[in-house]
């Protein structure tokens, strides 16, 4: 699965903002490659809102564990949840320092595991994702997608 395939897939789904920073544009060149997903029916970046789903292409200062500097590597997150977490991971373990490697694994290519930075938020993420996670990154992505246009509604009847 590669990440044009992601990216075309994410574009299947509907109330798509898709951010995908580049030289010259208004975004900080460290996002510069990444891609970032939002459910917003009006074309705007929902207020106080994070995407649903990223890609992102390199190692950030603070986020290094999946080994993203590496030759063709990058890495799909999805905003899962904290129940869907949960239920794939059990309960973030609170004392557990927010850059640990808790599993060890955070670089192993086409596996979920827990986001090595925003677990506790119910973030996901899969270097390089492929066949043994195609299915389940596919149902996680329209969970995520789902749940971020059930905020955006919500969000808007209340606005």
């Amino acid at each position: 699965m590669s990440m044009h395939e992601i990216i075309d897939r994410v574009h299947s789904l509907d109330g798509l903002l898709h951010i995908a920073p580049e030289a010259g544009g208004p975004y900080p060149e460290l996002t510069w490659g990444d891609h970032f997903f939002y459910f917003a029916l009006d074309g705007e970046v929902p207020a106080n809102t994070q995407p649903f789903a990223t890609i992102t292409t390199k190692d950030y200062p603070d986020d290094t564990a999946s080994e993203l500097s590496a030759p063709d590597r990058w890495r799909l997150n999805l905003h899962i949840g904290r129940a869907r977490y949960s239920a794939l991971f059990g309960e973030p373990d609170p004392d557990v320092d927010a850059n640990a490697d808790i599993l060890g694994q955070q670089s192993v290519t086409d596996a979920v595991h827990p986001h090595p930075l925003y677990r506790r938020q119910g973030w996901v993420a899969v270097v390089n994702p492929g066949s043994r996670t195609g299915k389940q990154v596919d149902e996680l992505l329209i969970a995520a997608h789902d749940d971020a246009r059930h905020r955006w509604k919500r969000a808007h009847r209340q606005g």
